[in-house]
C-alpha cells in the first residue's frame, strides 16, 4: 500500500541490500511498493577474510530478493558493488540512470556491524575494514549520487543507515561506533553543501535490530557479556520505552518518510528510531 504517491517512478540505490531480512531489503521492498524503481547492489561474492560469504548478500540471492519485488508489483534491478571501491560506487549510480533514466533516491545502508573486539584486541585491519566499509564507503555514495543529482537539476535524497551507536559509546565496538559516530558529521556537512541543490541528506539511527546481523549479535553480547541469550535480550527490551526490540519495517517506514515529500524541509537530521531508547 502506497503513502506517498509522490514516489511513484523515483529511483532509488540502496546499498548492501542483497541479503534476506536485512535492513537493506525491507527498504527496498518499501519503496517499490511505494512505485520507486529500485537498484538493489551488494558486494555480490566473498572477498577475504573480513567479508566472508556469511555476512554479505551474494549475486543469488540479490536476485531472489529482485525476484520477490516483481512478483509483488514492484520494479527492481540487481548492481554489484563493493562500497570500498570507488569505480564501483559510481557505476552503481550510473547504472541507475541509464536503466531508468534518473537517480532520485541514495541510500547508504552497506555495513559492517560482526568484526567486535575490545580495543585490546582488536586488530588494526579490523578496525580499518570496519571504517572503510562503515564511513568510506558512505562518503563515495554521498559523492557520486550527488554528482549525478547535481547534473539533473531536480534535487534527490540522500539518506544514512547510522546506529544507536551513532550517539552513544557501546563497549567492545570501538571501530562500529566510530564509524556510526563519523557519519552523523559527515551528514551535516553533506546537507550544508547539498542544500543550495535541493538534496536533503539524513541518518536514521536504529537501535537494534535483529536481522542476520543482528542475530549474529545477540549471540556475541549475550556471550561477551555473561548473561545468556534470554537474559540479554529481556535486558535490551527493558531499556526501551516502548517495550520491543526493533523491526526492519520500523526502519522501513521512516525511510520512506524521508524520502518523501512529507520531509522536504528536513536535512541534517540523525533520526532516532529507536522505541525510545536513544534519547540524545
Amino acid at each position: 500500500m502506497a503513502n506517498y504517491p509522490e514516489l511513484k517512478g523515483k529511483v532509488a540505490v540502496i546499498t548492501g541490500a542483497g541479503r534476506h531480512q536485512g535492513l537493506g531489503e525491507a527498504m527496498a521492498k518499501r519503496l517499490a511498493a511505494e512505485g520507486c524503481q529500485v537498484v538493489i547492489t551488494d558486494i555480490g561474492r566473498a572477498q577475504g577474510e573480513h567479508l566472508p560469504e556469511t555476512a554479505i548478500g551474494t549475486s543469488e540471492e540479490m536476485e531472489q530478493i529482485v525476484q520477490e519485488i516483481k512478483e509483488a508489483g514492484g520494479e527492481a534491478r540487481a548492481f554489484t558493488c563493493n562500497v570500498l571501491n570507488a569505480d564501483e560506487v559510481k557505476a552503481a549510480a550510473q547504472f541507475a540512470v541509464d536503466t531508468y533514466g534518473s537517480l532520485d533516491i541514495w541510500i547508504n545502508n552497506a555495513g559492517i556491524g560482526y568484526l567486535m573486539q575490545p580495543i585490546l584486541d582488536l586488530r588494526v585491519e579490523e578496525w580499518d575494514t570496519v571504517l572503510g566499509v562503515n564511513l568510506r564507503g558512505v562518503f563515495l555514495g554521498i559523492k557520486y549520487a550527488a554528482q549525478i543529482m547535481v547534473e539533473q537539476g531536480k534535487g534527490g535524497k540522500i539518506i544514512n543507515i547510522g546506529s544507536q551507536a551513532s550517539k552513544s559509546g557501546f563497549a567492545h565496538a570501538s571501530a562500529y561506533t566510530t564509524s556510526k559516530h563519523g557519519i552523523v558529521g559527515l551528514t551535516r556537512v553533506a546537507a550544508m553543501e547539498l542544500g543550495q541543490h535541493k538534496i536533503n541528506v539524513n541518518t536514521i539511527c536504529p537501535n537494534h535490530v535483529t536481522t542476520g546481523l543482528g542475530a549474529w549479535q545477540n549471540e556475541h553480547f549475550s556471550r561477551v557479556t555473561g548473561k545468556g541469550y534470554d537474559k540479554y535480550l529481556e535486558d535490551m527490551r527493558a531499556r526501551i520505552p516502548m517495550g520491543r526490540l526493533g523491526l526492519q519495517d520500523d526502519i522501513a517506514k521512516a525511510c520512506a518518510f524521508l524520502c518523501s515529500e512529507q520531509a522536504a524541509y528536513i536535512t541534517g537530521e540523525c533520526m532516532n528510531v529507536s522505541g525510545g531508547e536513544e534519547y540524545h
